[in-house]
C-alpha cells in the first residue's frame, strides 16, 4: 500500500487538517501518558538544517506516544556524501516506520516521499513549513475559535511560512493578506492557485 505523507499543508483535505488539529488539541489535554498509538514505532530524522524546537517536539511527540527518535545529521547519513537520494529513501525507510526531513530543497522531500516505503513529513524546507502552520492554527484554533472566514495578515518575506500560510487558507478558508517587500514576494505558482484567499497590499 502506498503510504501517505506530509510534505505540504495541501497532502491533507480541509476534513483531514480539522480533524488533525482537532485530535491535537484533544491530546494535549490527556492527564497521563498511557495512549501510546505509536508503540514500538521509530522515527527517522534527518536534519540537514538544524532546529532546537524542531527536534525536541519530534522527539517528545514520539516518547509521549510510546515510539523512539533517530537523529541523523548529514555526517551520520551517506546524505553527507553524495548518496542518490532515492537510495538513500529506499534504505532508511525500509528500517524505520517513519521519516521526518528538515533540509534546504523542497525537492529534497518530494524525492524521499517519491521513494520512500514509508511516510514521509517535511520537518521545514526553503518553500514549506507545514507542521509550524499545524502548530500555529492549532493555537488559533485553541484561542480564538474556528479561524474560517476570517482576514489574517502576513507581513514580511515571502518565504516558506508565507507559502504555508498561503496553503493554510486554502485548506481552512480564511482570507489572507499578505505585504512583502519588493523582490521578496512569495511564489508565483503558490499564490494563482489561491485564488481569492489571497490579497496582495
Amino acid at each position: 500500500m502506498t503510504p501517505r505523507h506530509f510534505t505540504s499543508l495541501l497532502d491533507v483535505t480541509s476534513d483531514e487538517l480539522r480533524s488533525l488539529l482537532d485530535k491535537a488539541m484533544v491530546f494535549k489535554r490527556l492527564p497521563d501518558r498511557e495512549y501510546q498509538p505509536l508503540k514500538g514505532r521509530v522515527l527517522a530524522m534527518i536534519f540537514e538544517k538544524s532546529s532546537t524546537r524542531t527536534r525536541i517536539s519530534f522527539e517528545a511527540g514520539m516518547a509521549h506516544f510510546g515510539g523512539s527518535a533517530l537523529f541523523l545529521s548529514p555526517r551520520d547519513t551517506q546524505l553527507g556524501r553524495g548518496e542518490p537520494l532515492r537510495d538513500s529513501a529506499k534504505v532508511i525507510s525500509s528500517m524505520v516506520d517513519c521519516i521526518m526531513l528538515r533540509t534546504d530543497k523542497h525537492e529534497t522531500v518530494t524525492t524521499f516521499a517519491e521513494h520512500s516505503t514509508v511516510p514521509v513529513i517535511n520537518g521545514l524546507t526553503d518553500e514549506q513549513h507545514p507542521c509550524q502552520l499545524l502548530a500555529d492554527m492549532q493555537t488559533y484554533f485553541e484561542l480564538r475559535g474556528d479561524i474560517e472566514g476570517k482576514t489574517v495578515t502576513w507581513i514580511g518575506d515571502g518565504n516558506n511560512m508565507c507559502h504555508s500560510y498561503i496553503h493554510a487558507a486554502m485548506r481552512l478558508n480564511f482570507t489572507l493578506h499578505i505585504a512583502c517587500p519588493s523582490g521578496y514576494e512569495p511564489l508565483p505558482s503558490i499564490v494563482e492557485a489561491a485564488g481569492d484567499k489571497v490579497v496582495f497590499f
